[in-house]
Protein backbone atom coordinates (compact mmCIF):
# COMPACT_ATOMS: atom_id res chain seq x y z
CA UNK A 1 0.00 0.00 0.00
CA UNK A 2 1.39 3.17 -0.80
CA UNK A 3 1.01 6.06 1.48
CA UNK A 4 -0.15 8.43 -1.50
CA UNK A 5 -3.58 6.27 -1.84
CA UNK A 6 -4.01 6.33 2.13
CA UNK A 7 -7.40 8.12 3.24
CA UNK A 8 -6.25 8.79 7.35
CA UNK A 9 -10.14 8.90 8.68
CA UNK A 10 -9.27 8.36 12.70
CA UNK A 11 -6.60 7.88 14.87
CA UNK A 12 -5.26 7.45 18.57
CA UNK A 13 -2.11 7.08 20.40
CA UNK A 14 -1.63 5.15 23.85
CA UNK A 15 1.36 5.09 26.31
CA UNK A 16 2.62 1.27 27.15
CA UNK A 17 5.56 2.04 29.30
CA UNK A 18 5.63 -1.34 31.34
CA UNK A 19 8.06 0.98 34.07
CA UNK A 20 5.42 3.41 34.80
CA UNK A 21 3.01 0.45 36.37
CA UNK A 22 0.10 1.63 34.18
CA UNK A 23 -0.79 2.04 30.70
CA UNK A 24 -1.79 5.63 29.84
CA UNK A 25 -4.56 5.41 27.86
CA UNK A 26 -6.27 8.14 25.87
CA UNK A 27 -10.14 8.91 25.64
CA UNK A 28 -10.07 10.68 22.48
CA UNK A 29 -8.99 10.64 19.23
CA UNK A 30 -5.72 12.90 17.92
CA UNK A 31 -6.49 15.64 15.48
CA UNK A 32 -4.12 14.39 12.64
CA UNK A 33 -2.84 17.27 11.18
CA UNK A 34 -0.73 16.85 7.76
CA UNK A 35 2.56 16.56 9.09
CA UNK A 36 1.02 13.58 11.94
CA UNK A 37 -1.19 11.91 9.42
CA UNK A 38 2.24 12.07 7.02
CA UNK A 39 4.36 10.40 9.65
CA UNK A 40 1.93 7.48 10.06
CA UNK A 41 1.07 6.52 6.29
CA UNK A 42 4.92 6.47 5.55
CA UNK A 43 5.14 3.82 8.90
CA UNK A 44 2.16 2.08 7.10
CA UNK A 45 3.17 2.19 3.72
CA UNK A 46 6.73 0.85 4.90
CA UNK A 47 5.10 -2.37 6.86
CA UNK A 48 2.83 -3.12 3.95
CA UNK A 49 5.63 -2.74 1.54
CA UNK A 50 8.13 -4.99 3.04
CA UNK A 51 9.05 -8.50 2.61
CA UNK A 52 9.63 -9.01 5.68
CA UNK A 53 5.44 -8.81 6.40
CA UNK A 54 3.48 -11.97 6.72
CA UNK A 55 0.38 -12.76 5.46
CA UNK A 56 -2.09 -13.88 8.49
CA UNK A 57 -5.46 -15.46 9.57
CA UNK A 58 -7.13 -14.50 12.68
CA UNK A 59 -7.69 -18.16 14.57
CA UNK A 60 -11.32 -18.69 15.58
CA UNK A 61 -10.86 -18.53 19.28
CA UNK A 62 -8.80 -14.71 18.66
CA UNK A 63 -10.42 -11.96 21.43
CA UNK A 64 -8.44 -9.52 19.00
CA UNK A 65 -10.57 -11.09 16.08
CA UNK A 66 -13.59 -10.37 18.12
CA UNK A 67 -12.73 -7.13 19.28
CA UNK A 68 -11.90 -5.83 15.29
CA UNK A 69 -15.55 -7.83 14.13
CA UNK A 70 -17.49 -5.47 16.63
CA UNK A 71 -15.38 -2.07 15.68
CA UNK A 72 -17.67 0.56 14.68
CA UNK A 73 -16.68 4.58 14.16
CA UNK A 74 -18.83 5.08 17.73
CA UNK A 75 -16.94 2.41 19.79
CA UNK A 76 -13.13 2.84 18.12
CA UNK A 77 -11.73 4.81 20.89
CA UNK A 78 -12.66 1.62 23.72
CA UNK A 79 -11.60 -0.98 20.94
CA UNK A 80 -8.27 0.77 20.74
CA UNK A 81 -7.94 0.89 24.15
CA UNK A 82 -9.06 -2.85 25.08
CA UNK A 83 -6.14 -3.52 22.50
CA UNK A 84 -3.86 -1.72 24.00
CA UNK A 85 -4.63 -2.83 27.73
CA UNK A 86 -4.30 -6.67 26.18
CA UNK A 87 -1.08 -5.66 24.79
CA UNK A 88 0.13 -3.86 28.01
CA UNK A 89 -1.08 -6.90 30.27
CA UNK A 90 1.48 -9.19 28.05
CA UNK A 91 4.35 -7.04 27.88
CA UNK A 92 4.17 -5.98 32.01
CA UNK A 93 4.80 -9.93 32.42
CA UNK A 94 7.80 -9.75 30.00
CA UNK A 95 10.32 -7.41 30.71
CA UNK A 96 12.07 -8.25 27.62
CA UNK A 97 9.38 -6.61 25.28
CA UNK A 98 10.53 -3.08 24.68
CA UNK A 99 8.10 -0.42 26.29
CA UNK A 100 6.19 1.56 23.15
CA UNK A 101 4.01 4.20 22.20
CA UNK A 102 0.60 2.30 20.31
CA UNK A 103 -0.59 4.85 17.30
CA UNK A 104 -4.07 2.88 15.71
CA UNK A 105 -5.90 4.39 12.99
CA UNK A 106 -8.51 3.61 10.73
CA UNK A 107 -7.61 4.27 7.28
CA UNK A 108 -9.08 3.50 3.44
CA UNK A 109 -7.21 2.69 0.76
CA UNK A 110 -8.40 1.84 -3.07
CA UNK A 111 -12.21 1.46 -1.80
CA UNK A 112 -11.60 -0.80 1.61
CA UNK A 113 -10.98 0.36 5.15
CA UNK A 114 -8.11 -0.86 7.40
CA UNK A 115 -7.20 -0.92 11.17
CA UNK A 116 -2.95 -0.22 11.54
CA UNK A 117 -1.77 -0.98 14.81
CA UNK A 118 2.02 0.37 15.28
CA UNK A 119 4.01 -0.20 18.44
CA UNK A 120 6.70 2.74 18.05
CA UNK A 121 9.39 1.17 20.51
CA UNK A 122 11.35 4.06 22.50
CA UNK A 123 14.59 4.74 21.65
CA UNK A 124 17.01 6.63 23.69
CA UNK A 125 18.99 9.75 22.10
CA UNK A 126 19.97 13.03 22.92
CA UNK A 127 18.13 16.45 22.90
CA UNK A 128 18.78 19.64 24.20
CA UNK A 129 17.00 21.74 26.65
CA UNK A 130 16.58 25.12 28.59
CA UNK A 131 16.07 26.20 31.78
CA UNK A 132 15.99 29.76 33.24
CA UNK A 133 18.28 30.63 36.28
CA UNK A 134 18.96 33.72 38.47
CA UNK A 135 21.99 34.89 35.82
CA UNK A 136 20.17 33.71 32.72
CA UNK A 137 18.83 30.70 30.49
CA UNK A 138 20.94 28.20 30.68
CA UNK A 139 21.60 25.23 27.47
CA UNK A 140 22.14 21.95 28.69
CA UNK A 141 21.98 18.61 26.60
CA UNK A 142 20.29 16.12 28.45
CA UNK A 143 19.72 11.97 27.72
CA UNK A 144 15.75 11.29 26.33
CA UNK A 145 14.71 7.33 26.58
CA UNK A 146 11.07 7.83 25.05
CA UNK A 147 11.92 9.12 21.46
CA UNK A 148 9.50 7.55 18.77
CA UNK A 149 11.46 5.91 15.07
CA UNK A 150 11.77 8.44 12.81
CA UNK A 151 9.53 8.35 9.59
CA UNK A 152 12.31 6.79 7.16
CA UNK A 153 12.69 3.89 9.98
CA UNK A 154 10.87 0.87 9.75
CA UNK A 155 8.83 -0.58 12.92
CA UNK A 156 10.04 -3.87 13.99
CA UNK A 157 6.07 -5.28 15.63
CA UNK A 158 3.09 -3.95 13.43
CA UNK A 159 -0.02 -5.14 11.99
CA UNK A 160 -2.76 -3.87 9.22
CA UNK A 161 -5.59 -5.98 9.00
CA UNK A 162 -8.52 -5.72 6.46
CA UNK A 163 -11.40 -4.89 8.22
CA UNK A 164 -13.72 -6.44 5.56
CA UNK A 165 -12.10 -9.69 5.03
CA UNK A 166 -9.64 -9.99 8.49
CA UNK A 167 -7.00 -10.78 6.45
CA UNK A 168 -3.75 -9.09 8.27
CA UNK A 169 -0.12 -8.13 7.02
CA UNK A 170 2.05 -8.76 10.35
CA UNK A 171 5.76 -7.39 11.22
CA UNK A 172 7.06 -9.15 14.18
CA UNK A 173 10.03 -9.76 16.19
CA UNK A 174 10.94 -12.49 18.90
CA UNK A 175 11.61 -11.18 22.38
CA UNK A 176 12.07 -14.01 25.57
CA UNK A 177 8.83 -15.04 26.76
CA UNK A 178 8.55 -17.27 29.67
CA UNK A 179 12.58 -17.94 29.25
CA UNK A 180 11.88 -18.49 25.49
CA UNK A 181 12.66 -16.57 22.56
CA UNK A 182 8.52 -16.39 20.65
CA UNK A 183 6.75 -14.47 18.77
CA UNK A 184 4.55 -12.89 21.12
CA UNK A 185 2.77 -10.74 18.62
CA UNK A 186 1.39 -13.25 16.73
CA UNK A 187 1.23 -16.44 19.36
CA UNK A 188 0.40 -14.31 22.23
CA UNK A 189 -1.58 -11.25 21.40
CA UNK A 190 -3.12 -11.30 18.10
CA UNK A 191 -3.68 -15.04 18.43
CA UNK A 192 -3.04 -15.62 14.20
CA UNK A 193 -0.93 -18.23 12.08
CA UNK A 194 2.03 -15.99 11.26
CA UNK A 195 3.62 -18.58 7.78
CA UNK A 196 7.11 -17.42 6.87
CA UNK A 197 7.56 -14.05 5.43
CA UNK A 198 8.63 -13.50 1.81
CA UNK A 199 12.03 -12.53 2.64
CA UNK A 200 12.79 -15.59 5.31
CA UNK A 201 11.58 -17.79 2.20
CA UNK A 202 14.06 -16.38 -0.13
CA UNK A 203 16.88 -16.47 2.85
CA UNK A 204 15.54 -20.04 3.52
CA UNK A 205 16.56 -21.09 -0.27
CA UNK A 206 19.34 -19.42 -0.49
CA UNK A 207 21.03 -20.57 2.82
CA UNK A 208 19.94 -23.64 2.07
CA UNK A 209 21.88 -24.01 -1.67
CA UNK A 210 25.17 -22.35 -0.58
CA UNK A 211 25.54 -25.07 2.59
CA UNK A 212 25.36 -27.98 0.07
CA UNK A 213 27.75 -26.21 -2.06
CA UNK A 214 30.02 -25.52 0.81
CA UNK A 215 30.24 -29.17 1.47
CA UNK A 216 30.72 -30.16 -2.13
CA UNK A 217 32.53 -27.99 -3.64
CA UNK A 218 35.40 -27.48 -1.18
CA UNK A 219 37.88 -24.86 -2.88
CA UNK A 220 35.61 -24.25 -5.71
CA UNK A 221 33.00 -22.93 -3.41
CA UNK A 222 33.26 -19.41 -3.87
CA UNK A 223 33.33 -19.90 -7.14
CA UNK A 224 29.48 -22.13 -7.32
CA UNK A 225 28.49 -19.02 -4.46
CA UNK A 226 28.79 -16.92 -6.95
CA UNK A 227 27.16 -19.02 -9.77
CA UNK A 228 24.07 -19.27 -7.25
CA UNK A 229 23.49 -15.22 -6.78
CA UNK A 230 23.77 -15.20 -10.25
CA UNK A 231 21.12 -17.63 -11.03
CA UNK A 232 18.70 -16.09 -8.19
CA UNK A 233 18.97 -12.46 -9.47
CA UNK A 234 18.13 -13.75 -13.04
CA UNK A 235 15.46 -15.33 -12.30
CA UNK A 236 13.97 -12.80 -10.07
CA UNK A 237 14.95 -10.14 -12.88
CA UNK A 238 13.22 -12.22 -15.44
CA UNK A 239 10.22 -13.64 -14.10
CA UNK A 240 9.76 -11.68 -10.89
CA UNK A 241 9.30 -14.31 -8.51
CA UNK A 242 11.70 -17.49 -7.65
CA UNK A 243 9.83 -20.89 -8.46
CA UNK A 244 11.97 -23.54 -5.82
CA UNK A 245 11.38 -26.83 -7.56
CA UNK A 246 12.95 -25.33 -11.04
CA UNK A 247 15.50 -23.05 -9.74
CA UNK A 248 17.21 -26.23 -7.66
CA UNK A 249 18.17 -27.50 -11.48
CA UNK A 250 20.04 -24.39 -12.67
CA UNK A 251 21.88 -24.37 -9.34
CA UNK A 252 22.79 -28.12 -9.41
CA UNK A 253 22.51 -29.46 -13.01
CA UNK A 254 22.89 -33.48 -12.77
CA UNK A 255 23.72 -33.44 -9.68
CA UNK A 256 21.07 -36.00 -8.09
CA UNK A 257 23.03 -36.30 -4.28
CA UNK A 258 23.37 -32.66 -4.03
CA UNK A 259 19.87 -31.96 -5.05
CA UNK A 260 18.75 -34.93 -2.79
CA UNK A 261 20.39 -32.95 -0.34
CA UNK A 262 19.11 -29.69 -1.34
CA UNK A 263 15.41 -30.82 -0.65
CA UNK A 264 15.79 -33.01 2.50
CA UNK A 265 17.14 -28.76 3.80
CA UNK A 266 14.17 -27.07 2.03
CA UNK A 267 11.64 -29.86 3.28
CA UNK A 268 11.97 -28.86 6.78
CA UNK A 269 10.23 -25.79 5.56
CA UNK A 270 7.69 -27.10 3.48
CA UNK A 271 9.81 -25.06 0.86
CA UNK A 272 10.19 -28.03 -2.03
CA UNK A 273 7.60 -25.98 -4.20
CA UNK A 274 7.00 -22.85 -2.74
CA UNK A 275 6.99 -19.57 -5.32
CA UNK A 276 8.80 -17.05 -3.80
CA UNK A 277 7.55 -14.11 -4.89
CA UNK A 278 9.51 -10.16 -2.99
CA UNK A 279 7.91 -7.26 -3.95
CA UNK A 280 10.53 -4.98 -2.16
CA UNK A 281 13.69 -3.54 -4.53
CA UNK A 282 15.77 -3.88 -1.06
CA UNK A 283 15.57 -7.62 -0.95
CA UNK A 284 16.20 -8.14 -4.60
CA UNK A 285 18.84 -5.75 -4.63
CA UNK A 286 21.36 -7.50 -2.82
CA UNK A 287 21.67 -9.93 -5.41
CA UNK A 288 22.50 -7.51 -8.06
CA UNK A 289 25.96 -7.04 -6.74
CA UNK A 290 28.89 -10.13 -6.06
CA UNK A 291 30.61 -9.00 -2.95
CA UNK A 292 33.95 -10.68 -2.66
CA UNK A 293 36.74 -10.79 0.44
CA UNK A 294 39.96 -12.61 -0.38
CA UNK A 295 41.79 -13.82 2.26
CA UNK A 296 44.49 -11.29 2.28
CA UNK A 297 42.18 -8.82 3.15
CA UNK A 298 40.99 -7.20 -0.22
CA UNK A 299 37.23 -6.46 -0.85
CA UNK A 300 35.44 -6.42 -4.54
CA UNK A 301 32.04 -5.18 -5.51
CA UNK A 302 30.71 -6.15 -9.05
CA UNK A 303 27.53 -5.40 -10.16
CA UNK A 304 26.16 -8.40 -11.96
CA UNK A 305 25.78 -7.01 -15.49
CA UNK A 306 29.54 -6.37 -15.20
CA UNK A 307 29.83 -10.45 -13.51
CA UNK A 308 28.31 -11.73 -16.57
CA UNK A 309 30.46 -10.01 -19.00
CA UNK A 310 33.68 -11.45 -19.78
CA UNK A 311 35.07 -8.47 -21.44
CA UNK A 312 35.16 -7.10 -18.47
CA UNK A 313 35.68 -9.37 -15.64
CA UNK A 314 37.51 -12.49 -16.03
CA UNK A 315 38.03 -15.56 -13.33
CA UNK A 316 41.40 -17.34 -13.23
CA UNK A 317 42.36 -20.40 -11.88
CA UNK A 318 46.19 -20.76 -11.24
CA UNK A 319 48.72 -23.64 -11.81
CA UNK A 320 48.93 -23.33 -8.19
CA UNK A 321 45.31 -23.77 -7.34
CA UNK A 322 45.47 -19.79 -6.30
CA UNK A 323 42.54 -17.63 -8.30
CA UNK A 324 42.85 -14.36 -10.22
CA UNK A 325 40.31 -11.87 -10.87
CA UNK A 326 41.23 -10.19 -13.96
CA UNK A 327 39.16 -6.27 -14.11
CA UNK A 328 39.50 -5.39 -18.00
CA UNK A 329 38.66 -2.32 -20.29
CA UNK A 330 38.72 -0.14 -17.34
CA UNK A 331 38.21 3.70 -18.89
CA UNK A 332 38.77 5.87 -15.75
CA UNK A 333 39.92 4.76 -12.23
CA UNK A 334 38.49 6.81 -9.60
CA UNK A 335 39.63 6.77 -5.81
CA UNK A 336 37.26 7.13 -2.76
Amino acid sequence: MKSDDMILKAAIVHILDSSMGIPVLSDQLMEAGPDFSDFLKAHIEAVTESDDVKHCRFSEASEVKELLENCTPENFVETSKKLAERLYDIMNSNIDIPAADIAIAIFGCAGRDYLAFLKMNYKTSYTHTTRETESGNSNEIILQRALLPGQGQRLSEAFVVDLSDGSILLAEKKYEVNGEKQFYFSELFLECHAPLSQKSKLDIVTRAMEQVARKYYGEEDAKKQMEIKEVICSELEEEGELKVSSVREKVFPDSPEMLKELDEKLERYNMSYETVQPKNEKTIKKFQTQRLTTDTGIEIRIPMEEYRNPEHVEFITNMDGTISVLIKNIGTLTSR
